[in-house]
């Protein structure tokens, strides 16, 4: 009976410090994970591509928020490089992200997925500033102990959304504009041509 307890008590303690020992692992794998969205926001906000593709794998495939998919760290580059800059070629004169995660990641082995939620703030070379709140989800692969993004999806809410509102609100002052330029003009005709028959 006093052997069957030392090997009971034995197994219970090893299988608290399992427990603890995963514990620790995992709070190190989060603040990792952290660590990353942070440079990849700092990156972003900063073109400094290179801050934010050192953490993305070599075959990493991202899906922005305007429906293209990149297809590596190269295509990432490309595609950043095409639509941010001070050339009148590129569709913004600067992009920021302020992303944060919503959720605590979830862990299979050495593969996590984030999921969270950012504003967005555009600046595009033909238009005013506007603000998106997007959604994104990202799965990691930890290789030799380092995290990499495999996979990155930006998203937004195509029903409901700030440029949506805008050309609501647009459609609001051209009806409205429509309706009080037909009154004057009724009026314009009346007395420029019902007047003469009174």
């Amino acid at each position: 009976m006093y052997r069957f307890f030392i090997v009971f008590a034995m197994a219970f303690f090893l299988s608290i410090q399992f427990a603890y020992a995963q514990h620790e692992t995992r709070d190190a794998d989060r603040q990792a994970l952290l660590k990353i969205l942070s440079d990849v926001e700092q990156g972003v906000n900063d073109k400094n591509l290179d801050l934010m593709l050192q953490h993305m794998d070599e075959h990493v495939v991202v899906t922005w928020l305007n429906a293209e998919v990149s297809n590596g760290t190269n295509a990432v580059r490309g595609y950043f490089t095409k639509m941010v800059g001070d050339a009148k070629t590129t569709v913004l004169k600067r992009y920021e992200t302020h992303p944060i995660i919503t959720q605590p990641a979830v862990f299979y082995g050495d593969v996590a997925v984030a999921v969270g939620e950012t504003e967005d703030i555009f600046f595009p070379h033909d238009r005013s500033t506007f603000r998106l709140d997007s959604r994104w989800s990202a799965v990691l692969h930890k290789v030799d102990g380092e995290w990499k993004i495999v996979s990155l999806t930006l998203s937004n809410n195509v029903f409901d959304n700030t440029l949506l509102n805008e050309l609501k609100g647009l459609m609001l002052y051209i009806v409205l504009g429509a309706f009080f330029g037909a009154i004057l003009l009724s009026a314009f005709f009346y007395f420029l041509f019902g007047r003469k028959h009174e």
